[in-house]
């Protein structure tokens, strides 16, 4: 297959969620072919509405959007609006979305684009995985049927940021969690071709520290005056004139300094793990990323493991990898690469030059 990766992002948006919204409208190398929502960081409701605002922001509203099953499988829902703030978007404001959702089930559209063109669409999801859960009852074949899988969820060798033991979109719906990886692992039992699903935990997605810094370096590369870029490299970021004035940048920077209060008050650093973007970039140029191979299952049990993703380090279980689970990243080439993109979809919104 030639040409720009087709695309399914399956988003919870999320401040991050939305940064990588903006990266997939400004990724010549990808056509995004539509976005589906589920419930995770706020109710799946808002989630729609948040993802249309941003796409249009963008200039991409006619990407189709569908909404999926605003509950868990099983376990009942919890959001993060402490962490994304009370509508997803952090301190932003977007106006209501003009375009409306497409009439197609979050589920049934993946199974459907899947089935339309075998061996070409690319699944990322990049919040809990109800949606896929639901769409492999629908389609047990969509392993097959899919290019690939990426996802950001699971903590395999480092502790969970939502429990000791848990990464959030893997906590808020594990069941779900463990149909998608033992779904992997049957298909690849029988046909060991299929390429591994990329898993992107907090493992090297917290190596990727996005700070007020590169909010200065975007308003730079967007063409801002250099005394309003400087403003963002402060605590807090403050958003004035050329800045201000754009809508790309001022969205981001006040989505994200709501991102970068919450991480100061509970991790010690005035910035933010940008999760959802790291993701994507690394399912579309995968020399981010050192993979290992490894077999990978979900504890649904109510202990205190609940919801950890089980990675067999060792091959104790004999069972064959059902996951490429990233173990180095690199997180400086990431930010360089979102910043380039960010600020240059920001000059092209504002018509300025760039």
């Amino acid at each position: 297959m030639t040409g720009p990766a087709k695309v399914i992002l399956d988003v919870d948006t999320g401040i991050d969620d939305s940064l990588a919204l903006l990266l997939a409208c400004t990724s010549p190398e990808m056509e995004l072919v539509a976005v589906t929502c589920t419930s995770g960081n706020v109710p799946a409701g808002q989630v729609a509405e948040n993802t249309r605002a941003v796409l249009e922001l963008a200039g991409y509203g006619r990407v189709p959007v569908a909404l999926g099953r605003e509950t868990p499988l099983l376990k009942a829902l919890t959001t993060a609006e402490d962490t994304h703030g009370p509508r997803g978007i952090g301190h932003a404001r977007l106006p209501s979305p003009t375009h409306p959702l497409a009439n197609w089930d979050a589920a049934d559209l993946i199974v459907g684009a899947a089935r339309a063109r075998p061996g070409e669409v690319t699944l990322v999801t990049l919040g809990p995985l109800t949606n896929l859960a639901l769409a492999l009852d629908r389609e047990p074949a969509l392993p097959r049927l899919l290019r690939g899988w990426s996802l950001m969820g699971g903590a395999y060798r480092v502790p969970g940021n939502t429990t000791p033991t848990a990464e959030w979109n893997i906590h808020v719906d594990p069941d779900a969690a463990r149909i998608a990886f033992a779904a992997w692992a049957d298909a690849l039992a029988a046909d060991p071709t299929i390429p591994l699903p990329l898993a992107m935990g907090l493992d090297v997605t917290e190596k990727a520290r996005f700070l007020p810094e590169h909010l200065r370096v975007i308003a730079v590369r967007a063409g801002c005056r250099p005394q309003d870029a400087e403003a963002l490299a402060r605590n807090p970021s403050t958003a004035v004139g050329t800045v201000e004035g754009n809508p790309i940048l001022r969205f981001i920077v006040d989505a994200l300094r709501f991102y970068f209060e919450f991480h100061h008050a509970n991790d010690g650093f005035y910035g933010a793990y940008v999760h959802d973007p790291f993701a994507l970039a690394a399912t579309l140029a995968p020399g981010l990323v050192k993979t290992t191979p490894v077999f990978v299952d979900v504890e649904t049990g109510s202990g205190p493991a609940h919801a950890m993703t089980v990675a067999d380090w060792r091959g104790l279980t004999r069972r064959r990898p059902n996951a490429a689970v990233a173990v180095e990243a690199g997180a400086d080439a990431f930010i360089r690469h979102l910043i380039d993109r960010l600020g240059g979809l920001a000059a092209e919104r504002s018509g300025v030059a760039r």
